[in-house]
């Protein structure tokens, strides 16, 4: 058994782009840990940090002579016949052989089905080192690790604990300080009122005083004293109250959780037929009459149901999708009705709904050109694009989070009856996982997901799942 690794001060920068700074840690046999964050934060990086093959800008890594690093990349390129599924099985198990020390993976989760994910987190449970994984995955967040480093806003936080406990810990910190704003809120208007009353006392006073020198009597200079008094101790309290919100405001900024999603649907909920929008009956799937991947299919779906597609990888879950989109090279067999092709909405993990030749702002254009521009920017505000820099921007300057908004506001501006969803949430940070649910939450329509992940399922209200077994759909 080796000694623990030590972080010293480091800090990573990269292409005029500050990651973290100065974090400092140790890493003992046995911690269970995952580096959480938003897309292009520094993860990756982190990873290939502690497996030195990336010079930190600044700070020491200390890692122990003869230490045995096992990594396995997000991206398997090896075991071109295999699924994900299978080249991440695979490659895992070449590495544990080894028996590291230390165990580094990057997104193992990102297309694994329900057995895959299942086998993944018991070897994981198993494995006795050292662990470090960089995951957007809350399931395995939530089985696998109690160590959290949590790279945002140009540091890396800390926390022991679940993943939970650490959402749990940021809302209940952040909504102290909400509380304690709103109440510097009313201290400051407090503090207002009470100089308004003494300056219109004192006003009165000021008054009564000229009437005694017109009566020849001494006037008082004790009004006027306390007035400035008054005025000095206000403006004092207004001072530390600006200090006091100030210090609150920066500490609100250090505990970001997703900003609010709150769009408007051009299909409303009231407009959506609750009857069948949807048909399929004894339906073969395939590329051919001589590659037939789904025997016998038969399907049907309300206005407004929502199900999933669920199955092993390469089982047909997408070619059902490409079924129901007419996608040349399809062939079906059966009875088959479905929505007109301008009623179905489709979403994947690449985004292929983008076009690149297309500024943000032009991408809703295209589909409203009956909203004027004060419309159209209030629609992308809606969905965080709100700076002219943001909607002026290109799909290939786009983070992967921004790609997910910017999809999902042009189904937003001109709504489908019908939405398919194809392993959307792959690759996605948390926070844009977070707003993926917000806007499907309150989508109106009838739904077709296909994911591996059970959580996002039930957060965006799936009512009934289908499985795929043996190239038949079972529900």
């Amino acid at each position: 058994m080796h000694g623990p690794i030590f972080l010293k001060n480091i800090s990573l920068s990269l292409l005029n782009k500050g990651c973290f700074k100065d974090f400092s840690t140790r890493i003992y046999s046995g911690s269970r840990i995952a580096i959480i964050g938003r897309n292009g934060s520094g993860k990756s990086c982190m990873l290939n940090i502690l497996r030195q093959k990336l010079l930190p800008s600044g700070g020491e890594v200390i890692i122990p002579n003869a230490m045995c690093v096992g990594y396995v990349e997000q991206t398997i390129n090896a075991f071109n016949d295999l699924s994900g599924g299978q080249r991440l099985d695979r490659r895992l198990s070449e590495v544990l052989a080894r028996s590291p020390d230390m165990l580094l993976l990057d997104e193992p989760t990102n297309h694994l089905d329900r057995d895959n994910r299942e086998s993944l987190m018991r070897k994981l449970k198993g494995y006795q080192g050292m662990l470090v994984i960089a995951s957007h995955d809350t399931e395995l967040l939530r089985n696998c690790i109690d160590i959290l480093w949590h790279i945002d806003n140009n540091s890396i936080h800390k926390f022991i604990g679940s993943y939970d406990d650490y959402v749990r810990k940021i809302r209940q910190e952040r909504s102290s300080i909400e509380r304690e704003l709103v109440s510097l809120r009313h201290d400051k208007k407090d503090v207002h009122n009470a100089l308004m009353k003494e300056q219109k006392r004192a006003a009165k006073s000021k008054a009564k005083g000229r009437k005694s020198i017109e009566n020849r009597k001494w006037p008082t200079i004790v009004s006027k004293a306390k007035a400035l008094r008054t005025e000095q101790t206000s403006g004092s309290k207004k001072s530390a109250i600006s200090r006091k919100k100030l210090q609150l405001t920066n500490q609100l900024s250090d505990l970001r959780l997703p900003k609010i999603i709150l769009p408007k649907f051009s299909l409303t909920a009231e407009s959506v037929n609750a009857s069948s929008l949807l048909s399929i009956s004894c339906a073969d799937i395939g590329y051919g009459a001589d590659k037939i991947v789904l025997k016998n299919v038969s399907l049907f779906l309300g206005g407004k149901e929502r199900i999933a597609i669920c199955g092993k990888n390469a089982s047909g879950k997408s070619t059902l999708l490409k079924a129901i989109l007419g996608q040349d090279g399809i062939f079906v067999t059966g009875d088959w009705h479905l929505p007109r092709s301008n009623y179905i909405g489709y979403l994947d993990q690449h985004y292929s709904n983008l076009r690149p030749e297309l500024s943000v702002i032009d991408h809703v254009r295209g589909l409203r050109s009956d909203w004027s521009e004060i419309e159209t920017r209030r629609h992308l505000s809606d969905f965080l694009f709100r700076r002219n820099e943001e909607v002026t921007r290109w799909p290939t300057d786009l983070s992967g989070g921004e790609k997910a908004r910017l999809s999902l506001s042009l189904i937003a501006a001109k709504t489908p009856k019908l939405l398919l969803l194809d392993e959307i949430t792959n690759n996605l940070d948390l926070e844009t996982k977070e707003h993926t649910i917000q806007v499907l939450k309150k989508y109106p329509g009838a739904m077709v997901v296909v994911s591996h992940e059970e959580d996002f399922l039930h957060a965006v209200g799936i009512g009934h799942m289908y499985t795929i077994i043996d190239r038949k759909v079972r529900g």
